[in-house]
Formats: C-alpha cells, structure tokens, sequence
C-alpha cells in the first residue's frame, strides 16, 4: 500500500509552489485515502510506514546500479581506494550550479514530506488506542528523518528544518536554511526517541528497523559530523562550523556506539566468520542475513519482484576496481606494513604474507577464488575482466573486487533473478566508529581498543593494535598522531569498497591529502602480457574465447613510469595533473540557482560557488 501526501512538497521547488493553485494545495491523497476515515488504527500506521520501507531516496535499492554497501553504485567511485571506467567529474572539480532540481527538486523533498504527513496525524491513533500502540511506527518514521536529513546534510551543509508538513501557508515556506550542527542536533534529538521507541532486534529478524539499527545510524552521524566539524576548523576551510570544534558530537558518537558495544556482550550483536576461513568475504556475499548477529539491517530481494542487479555483473568486474592505494594499506600478517617497493609483480605475490582480508576483498588467481562455484568443472578466476563487453562487465585496474561476489550459482544469474542481499548497516562498522571517536577525543585506552578494533583482527587472525602505534612512512596524514593515523587506515581496510570512503574523505577534510593531484593507478600490468588462458584447463573451458579480446585490451592499456596501470588513460587532465578537486568549494553542492531566485533566505550560496 502506497500512501501519497495530499500536501505540498516541504522546501520543494518554490517555482512549483508559487504557480500552483488553492486546489493543489488542497487535493486529496492520490490513492483517495482519506483523513476522516484513515488513521484509526495502529495497522494503518504499519501500512503507512511500510511505503517508506521502499522509497530509494531512503534506503537506496539494487533493483538500479547498486553495490555491497548502504549507498549503491557510485559511493566509492572516485575515492583513492576504487574507481571505475569513468572519472568521477565532482572529484575533478567540474560540478557545475543546476538552475533546477539536483538534489533540490520536488521530488528530492518528497520523502520528508510523507515522513512529516505521519507525525502529523499519527497521535490521532494514538488517542483511540495508547502510545505503546504507535511507537513502533513512530520509531520507525523518526528513523527515516533521520536518515533522509543525513543526506541532506552530506550533501548541501546547512538546510531547512521541517518537523511538520510544509503548507502554501507555513511559515517556513520561505525560512532560512538551518546551520549543519543545528541540523545534526535535531537529527540526534529524533535518533534518540527512535532508540528507545524501537524494539530490539536480538529476538530474531522481523524486517523493520530495530533499536540497535538506529544506534548505527546515530553512531554513524554523529562521528561524521563531529569531524567534519573538527578537520574543516583545523584546516580553516570555508565549510568550518562557527563556534563549532565537534566535540559534543564526538563525544555522543562514542556513547551510542559504546551502548551497542556493551549490547553485544549479551550477544547480540555480534561479529560473523569468527574463526571461520573466509569467514570475512562470506559476509559479504549472502542471500538472507536473518541469522547474522553482525548485519543489523539489510534489504532482501524476492526473484521477479524486487532484485538484486550485483550479482549479474560482480563476476566480470561490475565495472570497478580496487586501486593500488587501497592495496597498499594491506599489512603484513605481523601487523607491520608493507615497505616500499614490496614485491607486487603479480596477484599471487602481492598477497603472500598479508592480512588475509586482502585476499578476500579482491581476486587472485590461485585455484581458490571462484568463479562459479556450481558450474562443472568449477569455474575459477583467471585473470581480470579488462575484455567485458561493455563499462559494466570489466575491472578497469586490474584489482577485481571479490569482497561481495556470490559465487555459488553455475553462471550470471539472468536478469530480474538476482537475489544477494545488500547490507545496510553492520556492527563492524560501529566498532570503528567507537575507536576512532575515542581516538579524536583524546581518550582512547588499550581496553578501548581491544573490544572494538582488536575484535574485527582477531576475526580475520591479524595481531592486536596497541595504542603505542609506531609512526609509520606509510601514513598519509602527515600532521595526525600515529594511533589516529593508524584507526583510520584500519577503517580503510575493513569497510574496503562498502560505499562509505569517500563520506570519510569529505569529513576527514581530506582531499588536499588524498584526492588533489592524484592519478589513480592499478596494478602491474606487465604480468598480464602473454598471458594464455589455454594454459589454466580444464578450469579456463569457458574463458578461452576471450583470448583475442582480452590480449587488444591488455595492450591497448596505458600504464605510469613504474608500469601500474594508468586507469583513465589520458582522459584524466592529460593524464599528468590528476584530480581538480577545489578544496574551497567542492565539499559541498550548490544550492541550484533558481531556489535562491524563488527563496532570497536560502542565502548566501555555498562556499565557492
């Protein structure tokens, strides 16, 4: 059931707004669902709540491009750590201010806008039943404001605040936008109702969000925003917050996340593949998560319904790739890293004494990454998809990602059929969220460490972090203490191509470190040269006719003085300048020009533009 606001959208486009009529303004619900005979009961709550289950301007879906993370396709596309075919042009400076829509449009609003028609007339359930009734759904409907000014926030910075449905009459149809902190604070304020509205989801999955499903988000807001605050002040970027250092939201970061933390000693929830072989890439790759203690909310796909499109593609490189600075941060299975010029001539060389989760977040060709596990014989990787028939089916580095493959059918799954589960929220995350929000105040202990950090390790067989971490040449902040440094490349490690890199690198204020004149490069080409597939039978059976392919490919593939693959070829700035991320500007998108026409309050525009 699909309910549609007989209102008009909060915030969204004035031009709309000022050229509709009385009768728009005042028209029913599209469904015809009317006032005087809905909201009676908590059933209608539930029926209402579950059309925002399904928006994707809430919880992106795979039925589009998607990915392993909350995000879908392109979160990580132009971070330091993947990149696809294309160059990412935002991280290339050449966003350009829309006239119209961008983010800013009618329907761009229309989710807060259903969100705030609930909490206006839930309470009239409310009076006819009681408040236990409805919480559930009020729970869930704070959540997605939540979720929904989130991406507001990443987005624009400061913006409007609505906690009521937006009339022709309102008076906050021509507001100001809201600074970010105060936006952040109202967002922490929902957050903290939805906690203790939502029931806890250690009795079993049931779908819905639970308890532990808005700590993650909470967790996850509020160490973004205390360090953006924190890095933009540091670095006296135009996107600091006045006043602001992000401390408070750092301090509530650790809290909430520390409050799961200490859940997960009741056993819920908990780390997945503790001790298991392979226990870190089978994370990744499943179909149903209702017995994983570790992902805490996801989406389930139903074969002719609603599917996944991941796994169609993630076989032959879904069109991304690992790069070799994502590789890099991999260490030794001695916990000390790498040094220069480490031996990286080939996939089975690059791997040997690393970290394990290398190994299981890209594809080796040692007999033991599959393919297809179902086919007969056993279909195993080869070599990369630098032959794929289009953008979609090939790996542009080299480094193809395995880190999220299912790889237990006989082949593609056809289109419409696919059903890899995708994964929203999980408590590995939050684990990192706590280490480093402790970290940035300046109070994390070894015991800090040894139940948040030192737990995800010991999953994968990696020696314990010591808060005495040793500077390391390696780092890439040069100005940031070692344990830090440390945390952080950790991050990088475990919730490698996930979708939230490139989140870390706008709070972080980190471009000017990791993106500005940066060329992206992949691995040694040189070892791909000559190769034969006729020379892996019986297992290559299926791959040989991409012999001819593969070989122009692999020929025609530019590659630095060192021999890494140049991934954008010379498309990138001539392929000598790399990336042109403006640090004073592209933090943020632009408010589009024709809402600041409509809405003088709107002003002043975003820094840069």
């Amino acid at each position: 059931m699909k309910i549609i606001n007989k209102l008009v959208p909060v915030f969204a486009l004035l031009s709309v707004m000022a050229s509709c009529s009385k009768d728009f303004a005042d028209r029913s619900p599209l469904d015809k669902i009317s006032d005087a005979n809905y909201w009676k009961t908590a059933n209608d709550l539930k029926l209402y709540t579950n059309s925002l289950y399904d928006r994707n301007d809430l919880f992106a879906r795979e039925d589009g491009w998607g990915s392993i993370g909350p995000y879908g396709w392109d979160a990580d596309n132009g971070s330091d750590t993947e990149v696809k075919s294309f160059y990412n042009t935002r991280m290339n400076g050449e966003t350009t201010i829309p006239n119209d829509g961008e983010g800013w449009g009618t329907n761009d609003w229309a989710a807060l806008r259903s969100i705030n028609y609930f909490m206006d007339n839930y309470k009239a359930v409310e009076a006819l039943t009681s408040f236990d009734a409805v919480k559930l759904y009020v729970g869930e409907t704070l959540f997605f404001r939540a979720a929904f000014y989130f991406t507001k926030l990443k987005r624009y910075g400061d913006v409007p605040w609505a906690s009521s449905v937006v009339t022709l009459s309102s008076e906050a149809l021509n507001g100001k936008r809201l600074p970010r902190n105060q936006v952040v604070d109202s967002i922490m304020a929902d957050l903290d109702k939805a906690v203790s509205y939502l029931p806890s989801g250690s009795g079993g999955w049931t779908g819905r969000l639970t308890k532990e499903t808005a700590m993650a988000l909470q967790s996850r807001i509020a160490l973004y925003e205390g360090t953006w605050e924190k890095y933009h002040a540091l670095k006296n970027t135009p996107f600091k917050v006045a006043g602001a250092d992000g401390t408070k939201f750092l301090q509530k970061a650790a809290e909430v996340s520390g409050a799961l933390i200490t859940l997960s000693e009741g056993g819920y929830p908990a780390l997945d593949g503790v001790g298991v072989e392979n226990g870190y890439r089978d994370l990744f790759n499943q179909e149903n998560y209702a017995s994983s203690k570790e992902v805490i909310f996801w989406r389930k796909y139903e074969a002719g319904a609603i599917n996944s499109i991941w796994d169609r593609y993630s076989a032959n490189g879904a069109g991304r790739g690992a790069t070799k600075n994502l590789v890099d941060s991999y260490l030794k299975l001695d916990g000390t890293p790498m040094a220069p010029g480490y031996n990286d001539a080939t996939l089975l060389s690059l791997v040997q004494g690393r970290d394990p989760r290398l190994q299981q977040t890209i594809q080796i060709n040692d007999k033991k990454h599959y393919r297809w596990l179902a086919a007969n014989p056993i279909v195993y990787f080869i070599a990369p998809a630098f032959d794929g028939w289009d953008s979609e089916e090939s790996c542009p580095t080299g480094y193809q990602i395995y880190k999220g493959h299912n790889f237990r059918y006989a082949d593609a799954r056809p289109a419409g059929q696919g059903l890899q589960a995708l994964i929203y929220f999980r408590f590995g995350e939050v684990l990192l969220n706590y280490a480093e929000a402790k970290a940035e105040l300046g109070t994390l202990t070894q015991a800090d460490l040894d139940k948040s950090i030192n737990r995800l390790r010991a999953r994968v067989g990696m020696p314990n972090m010591t808060t005495s971490v040793a500077r390391d040449p390696n780092f890439e902040f040069a100005s940031l203490s070692p344990i830090i440094q440390a945390i952080r490349r950790e991050r990088k490690v475990e919730l490698a191509c996930e979708g939230l890199r490139v989140e870390d690198i706008m709070r972080w204020a980190a471009a000017d470190e990791l993106i500005v004149g940066k060329i992206p490069v992949g691995a040694k080409k040189a070892q791909w040269i000559g190769f034969k597939f006729t020379d892996y039978l019986p297992e290559a059976q299926p791959d040989v006719s991409r012999q001819s392919t593969f070989d122009q490919r692999v020929a025609a593939l530019e590659v630095d003085a060192n021999g890494y693959i140049k991934v954008f070829k010379n498309t990138l700035n001539g392929g000598t300048q790399g990336y042109k991320f403006n640090v004073n500007r592209d933090y943020l998108y632009p408010i589009p020009t024709n809402q600041l026409t409509l809405n003088p309050n709107l002003k002043p525009q975003n820094p840069g533009w």
